[in-house]
């Protein structure tokens, strides 16, 4: 039986956040897409632009160095008060797109650099949701681009800090959360429209970096193993996994963070916001949860049941 979530809102009047991260002095830094910029959040409700990132910026995480890396969608989204009560919602904007990239943050100075913008000579499309290995490496989804009648494929990416390496390892029709297993051995990326959790084992080399994904059942079409696809009209985005291997998605239009088990059973949480693309881990029990609910512009603070698993690297 589902849980019911205490939801206290520690932040509103936003424009559309995401990529939540909790710091350790108890703050949470933010993206802004629709605003463009980063934001931090401090314990006491104060905000502050750490950065001005125009584009889309989309999802973030703490690199080894301290410094922030954010996934630019490259404007591939406007915003439209639409749907119940008129929420804000995204919407393809082919006229503002300028295409996709990865930057690097530094949180002292807002000094924003430009890390990566293509791969193999193909300009990167839409990327959204980042995590770091302990490799010292990235990986990052890219959603691709989709309009009413087309779609450009997503896919699973592999990165260096040094801007060196990027390579693509998998394409997903349309890629958004990305996390590892507890033993880092499994990369879960969430394909939005289709409402399907991935899971794909890591190969390695000898010094225990990524080179490659195992081939899913049917090669060449699978990217890897389905943890489970949901029924319905439900959306896919980001997701953070649990201490224990579960693996919590935010779903959208039916509103809140449906909770993944391996064996490819479901459980959902109701978040009042039919965008709930988002949430973070931390404080000193890894019970506490930042979620952005993104169409009404807020962010919720709660406690989670179960401890969520600790990043490679925090600031």
């Amino acid at each position: 039986m589902a849980f019911k979530l205490d939801l206290v809102e520690v932040a509103h009047g936003l424009g559309f956040p995401e990529g939540p991260v909790a710091m350790n002095d108890g703050s949470v830094l933010f993206v802004d897409i629709e605003k463009e910029t980063l934001v931090r959040l401090e314990p006491s409700g104060a905000r502050h632009d750490v950065a001005e990132i125009p584009g889309g910026p989309n999802g973030v995480a703490i690199g080894p160095d301290g410094a922030a890396y954010v996934c630019n969608n490259g404007g591939v989204y406007c915003f439209k008060n639409a749907g119940p009560g008129g929420v804000n919602i995204p919407l393809p904007d082919p006229e503002h797109y300028t295409g996709g990239l990865i930057q690097r943050v530094d949180l002292t100075s807002g000094e924003v650099t430009p890390l990566y913008t293509e791969c193999d000579k193909k300009r990167l499309l839409a990327p959204d949701d980042i995590v770091f290995d302990k490799a010292k490496g990235f990986w990052f989804t890219e959603t691709g681009i989709q309009d009413d009648e087309t779609l450009r494929k997503g896919g699973l990416y592999y990165a260096t800090t040094d801007g060196s390496s990027i390579v693509r390892m998998a394409t997903i029709p349309m890629a958004n959360g990305v996390g590892l297993s507890p033993d880092g051995d499994t990369v879960f990326v969430s394909d939005t429209i289709f409402g399907r959790l991935w899971k794909m084992k890591i190969k390695r080399d000898s010094r225990g970096r990524p080179v490659g994904l195992d081939d899913g059942p049917i090669q060449g079409i699978m990217p890897g193993e389905v943890v489970q696809t949901l029924p319905g009209f439900q959306w896919l985005d980001s997701l953070k996994v649990e201490a224990d291997g579960r693996v919590c998605v935010g779903t959208i239009f039916t509103g809140g963070i449906t909770i993944f088990e391996m064996d490819g059973t479901t459980e959902h949480v109701d978040v009042p916001d039919i965008f709930t693309t988002n949430m973070c881990f931390g404080g000193e029990d890894m019970m506490d949860m930042w979620i952005t609910a993104s169409s009404t512009g807020k962010i919720y603070k709660t406690r989670w049941p179960r401890p969520g698993l600790k990043l490679e690297f925090t600031a």
